[in-house]
């Protein structure tokens, strides 16, 4: 009933997904856009790693996406956080303007 996704056509997915979040890190100022482009390039990861064990007939993909995801979870809260703290003492959160770690 339902057809199997052949594997390359994830990691051409994956790759293009990728390349998407890294231009987007690269390219933007905008420090919540920043960490969606990080965001994005961790869910092209975690996609190459289930189409992987999916190939292999193995669980060990979903295992590294479990982990990942926790990872991604926990970077999200510190990183909003930190986000929030940053807003309210500098009342920005573009990357040039933000200079807090300079002395």
């Amino acid at each position: 009933m339902f057809q199997e996704i052949p594997p390359l056509f994830c990691f051409a997915l994956s790759g293009i997904l990728f390349t998407i979040g890294a231009i987007g890190a690269i390219t933007r100022r905008n420090v919540i856009v920043i960490f969606m482009c990080i965001e994005l390039m961790l869910n092209a990861v975690n996609l190459v790693f289930i189409a992987s064990g999916n190939a292999l007939s193995s669980m060990d993909g979903a295992v590294f996406v479990f982990f990942i995801m926790t990872v991604a979870a926990v970077e999200a809260a510190v990183g909003l956080a930190i986000f929030v703290m940053v807003f309210r003492l500098q009342g920005t959160v573009n990357a040039d303007e933000v200079n807090l770690l300079r002395g």
